[in-house]
């Protein structure tokens, strides 16, 4: 029977606040290279990066009915994942329902499927990371689930996870990894922060970091021009 689970355990609200100012990529990176969205869910207009915790929703082909339940779970802080459960393109999001969601501090969308009304939504404010725009509505007539496991941009999603998305795309990080994911992040940018005033000085990344000895080793030789053609 379709579900809506109403008191979800949220990730740590100050750790997960602090992703959005990491970014994806970093973020991806410090986990491992894991938890990456597939790369067709773009932002709808480029913007800052956001982040929060996951309300999730399922959603049955051409229907938006439980993107509607969904907003009331939702509160100050979340972002919500919306995971139609077949392959799907028409506008299943727009203005009006970003209206609701930015009154209740929502921070963004994230659909693998159709969005619409881009213009009214860039001019709300409002966030969205889809799969494609598409003005073809939606109807009001067949249940999902609300605060489930889902699969997001062939990504597993579960409600109050960790997500993080920029101009990058998407990330999700496990609720019970935020700490460790923002300590390794800061441990990231610190590494990236020293090679930086490296390569302003004129070093290459090839020296930077150490990675002579290990070309070498796997077979690269430098040669000169006339060694090349045999002369």
């Amino acid at each position: 029977m379709p579900v809506v689970v109403t008191d979800i355990t949220r990730a740590e609200k100050a750790a997960t606040d602090r992703l959005a100012e990491f970014g994806v990529a970093t973020v991806h990176e410090a986990q491992g290279r894991t938890g990456l969205m597939h790369q067709r869910l773009r932002p709808i207009w480029r913007g800052p990066a956001v982040s929060g915790t996951a309300v999730t929703c399922t959603l049955p082909p051409g229907d938006n009915w439980m993107i509607h339940v969904a907003t009331e779970q939702c509160r100050d802080g979340d972002i919500l994942v919306a995971a139609p459960i077949a392959e799907a393109h028409s506008g299943y999001f727009g203005e009006l329902i970003g209206t609701i969601l930015k009154t209740r501090g929502v921070r963004g969308l994230i659909i693998d499927a159709g969005c619409r009304d881009v213009d009214e939504l860039e001019e709300l404010g409002f966030p969205v990371w889809s799969r494609s725009i598409c003005a073809h509505g939606t109807v009001k007539e067949t249940l999902g689930d609300v605060n489930v496991p889902v699969s997001c941009g062939e990504t597993i999603v579960n409600p109050g996870d960790a997500i993080v998305a920029d101009t990058d795309g998407v990330c999700v990080v496990p609720r019970a990894n935020v700490a460790e994911v923002v300590k390794a992040c800061e441990a990231r940018l610190d590494k990236e922060d020293a090679a930086r005033v490296r390569y302003q000085a004129g070093e290459l990344g090839l020296d930077v970091n150490s990675m002579r000895e290990k070309l070498a080793a796997k077979g690269l030789r430098y040669v000169t021009q006339a060694e090349y053609e045999g002369k």
